[in-house]
């Protein structure tokens, strides 16, 4: 008797996902992003999030006292922030807001970390809040319009450890402004974010040593996809969010579901000769305890290459193997989110899955 496990479990399976993802996205949200990767991935991504409800750009003062507020209250500036000690300073909302300043913690202000002149001051990214934080307004002056990047010799250093100087990524050897390790990640999602919401609406942008439009060019994506990884979305970026959500009526799909970038950008996407087939693979039981049973069809390639990525986007494993139907150990993996991929000469299949214990 055949059974079809795909029909069997497609839909428990896709719903658990969708709990795991975007715990906090309405129930559908992403759906017409399943089963994309690539350019046609950013392309869902883009129609799913644009369109947002623009806000003023006087009205971000008022925004900020909903989207980064401390639990003490205070400004959450990223670039004063120390979040393993006690910062030097801190700012109250409405009374520090600048105005003039001479020095670090004398007020905050509108930093536009994807910086405004590389979109010709243009509306709504003006005022989207998914890329403006309130920042001290003395180091945002430094930072200025700088790209972002990472420095081994600083020219300056703020008090928090943000650091300005030549860049010493691979690629680029202009001046950059590094951002703590700490903030590194939930900036990567900034630009991440920006690379979809206005992909295709960037036309004319004056853009930058690090973006062409709204795309990050070839150094600062790789360094962006690592700082992902390195640092993984953090509750402050889940609960800044949802908060943006009630506000302007998107998301970042890159805080609920941080896979994206790597399906857009990095190792998943569907580049050169490797063809996405996301029909042609089941994969069971899912979710899963100990292992996983691939099935592939009949005609595929006899070297196989599976891969595990983790929600974060982090591969896990790699295998290599003849198997027609391979049986893989996943018992050593942790609960949660993963994807499975499965390389077949030049055929490749994705598939989601849960691991349970």
């Amino acid at each position: 008797m055949s059974v079809n496990f795909r029909k069997i479990l497609l839909i428990p399976v896709w719903s658990l996902v969708a709990a795991i993802a975007a715990a906090q996205a309405p129930a559908g949200y992403y759906d017409p992003a399943n089963g994309l990767t690539g350019k046609a991935l950013q392309q869902a991504l883009h129609n799913i999030i644009a369109n947002h409800t623009s806000i003023t750009y006087d009205a971000l003062w008022t925004a900020f006292k909903k989207t980064d507020k401390k639990s003490d209250g205070t400004v959450w500036d990223i670039y004063s922030d120390i979040p393993s000690g006690t910062p030097a300073y801190s700012f109250t909302f409405v009374t520090d807001q600048c105005g003039n300043y001479n020095s670090e913690g004398d007020c905050y202000n509108r930093e536009h970390s994807f910086p405004k002149s590389w979109f010709n001051d243009g509306s709504p990214m003006i005022s989207d809040l998914f890329h403006i934080y309130p920042t001290d307004g003395y180091v945002n002056g430094k930072r200025s319009n700088y790209p972002f990047g990472e420095v081994n010799k600083a020219n300056w250093t703020s008090l928090n450890g943000s650091k300005l100087g030549p860049c010493s990524v691979s690629g680029y050897t202009g001046i950059v402004f590094e951002p703590i390790d700490e903030y590194k990640g939930d900036l990567a999602r900034t630009y991440f974010y920006m690379a979809i919401r206005y992909y295709g609406e960037d036309s004319g942008w004056q853009g930058s040593d690090m973006v062409t439009g709204s795309q990050p060019k070839a150094w600062a994506l790789t360094m962006l996809l690592k700082w992902s990884k390195d640092d993984p979305v953090s509750q402050k970026e889940i609960n800044r969010n949802d908060s943006i959500y009630k506000i302007q009526h998107n998301r970042n799909p890159f805080i609920d579901y941080p896979l994206y970038a790597d399906m857009i950008w990095g190792s998943m996407s569907s580049t050169g000769d490797v063809i996405s087939d996301e029909e042609g693979m089941t994969i069971y039981p899912n979710p899963a305890s100990s292992y996983l049973t691939i099935v592939l069809p009949d005609d595929h390639a006899s070297d196989l290459v599976i891969q595990v990525y983790d929600s974060n986007g982090c591969l896990t494993r790699t295998v290599t193997t003849e198997e027609d139907t391979p049986h893989l150990d996943i018992s050593d993996l942790k609960p949660g989110f993963y994807l499975l991929q499965v390389t077949a000469g030049k055929k490749r299949y994705t598939e989601r899955f849960v691991m349970v214990k």
